[in-house]
């Protein structure tokens, strides 16, 4: 029994890893929460514009410093434009993706105690898993 429930723990904690990990990349809701922090929305509009917007890294921001004002960038590959905010607006930004990152966290711990609490004996058999070929 011990066996089978320490395999179904491992096996939801793999998931899990699986599915934040997908989460990290690429995530347009990172967009969202730029936005949420007063980041402005802007299209380049100038041959010069959108070549500058290529070079920046995807789904990263870059600081950027424009006539002695830092800003900060984020490029929105998929529509065509740029999040773009101000130190203030980039404060908020980090604020806020810091309490939705451990919101996330809290999420993942009560759903893997929820895992552990659960009463896997009630699915029936010895707690024993068959295995071919493998006899104890």
């Amino acid at each position: 029994m011990n066996q089978l429930l320490t395999t179904l723990k491992s096996l939801a904690a793999i998931a899990l890893l699986a599915l934040a990990a997908g989460c990290a990349t690429g995530n347009p809701a990172n967009d969202d929460i730029a936005i949420a922090a007063g980041f402005k929305i802007l299209t380049p509009v100038k041959a010069e514009q959108v070549a500058s917007v290529g070079k920046l890294p995807k789904n990263k921001i870059t600081p950027v410093n424009y006539r002695g004002t830092t800003y900060f960038v984020m490029p929105d590959s998929s529509n065509g434009m740029v999040l773009v905010g101000n130190s203030a607006q980039y404060a908020v930004y980090q604020q806020m993706r810091m309490q939705k990152q451990l919101s996330n966290e809290n999420l993942e711990a009560a759903e893997m105690e929820q895992m552990n609490s659960m009463d896997w004996g009630a699915w029936g058999g010895a707690g024993m898993v068959f295995v071919p070929g493998f006899r104890p």
